[in-house]
């Protein structure tokens, strides 16, 4: 697939060698051409310096066969307009941007554009470090709706059928660590002693997951 990023930046560079690594075809557009050192002499791709929001810009870098359009400038209004470029006029169907205002993020995926909005994203991390309040949290999503936490268990659990954990609980068990190595769980698996527990949750029911898991089990396997 052919992608096109605008911005090369750190995170444009990046994506661009990720990108390039798994055999796409990449376009890189950004204002100053100095920021192309920083994908070096190995990169293979298309550089463009202009405005990502310019059409013309666009088609040098291959937007009428792209497949992809990532927009991660530094600035949230250019990479709204060419995300929205992008996706109404070239037609091209996987789009995301990059946003720092979460008011603006906001309004954007109800514009069906999705975002990344890295300051939310970023403040929420430090939080969590600062604050756990009572979750070690090993995982947030982008868009900070989805965590991982490590869930402390009863030990009355011990025995019982991870299956019957997440009914409890009413959260998915993401997987346990078990004598150091991370495993997936199936559906006859058990809780055993010493394992720790990871849970996929949102921020309104952790509270409530960890309480009923730190709680001995009701009913029976």
């Amino acid at each position: 697939m052919h992608v096109v990023i605008m911005g090369c930046g750190r995170v444009g560079s990046t994506l661009a060698h990720s990108l390039e690594s798994r055999g796409h075809s990449v376009a890189v557009i950004d204002h100053d051409s100095d920021a192309f050192r920083r994908l070096g002499p190995e990169f293979a791709g298309i550089t463009v310096t202009g405005a990502g929001f310019d059409g013309e810009v666009l088609r040098q870098a291959g937007i009428e066969r792209a497949d992809a359009f990532a927009a991660v400038s530094s600035g949230d209004n250019s990479n709204i307009i060419s995300a929205r470029l992008a996706r109404e006029t070239f037609g091209v169907s996987r789009v995301a941007a990059r946003i720092y205002d979460q008011r603006r993020a906001q309004v954007y995926e109800r514009l069906g554009i999705p975002t990344v909005a890295t300051v939310r994203w970023t403040a929420d991390r430090m939080l969590r470090h600062l604050v756990p309040e009572g979750n070690v949290e090993i995982f947030r999503d982008p868009t900070s709706t989805v965590s991982i936490i490590e869930v402390p268990v009863h030990k009355d659990w011990v025995g019982r059928s991870v299956r019957a954990l997440e009914e409890a609980t009413g959260a998915r068990v993401a997987y346990l660590i078990r004598f150091g190595i991370g495993t997936l769980p199936t559906l006859s698996s058990v809780v055993q002693e010493g394992d720790q527990i990871f849970m996929l949750v949102t921020d309104d029911i952790a509270g409530t997951v960890t309480s009923v898991a730190a709680a001995p089990p009701e009913g029976g396997l």
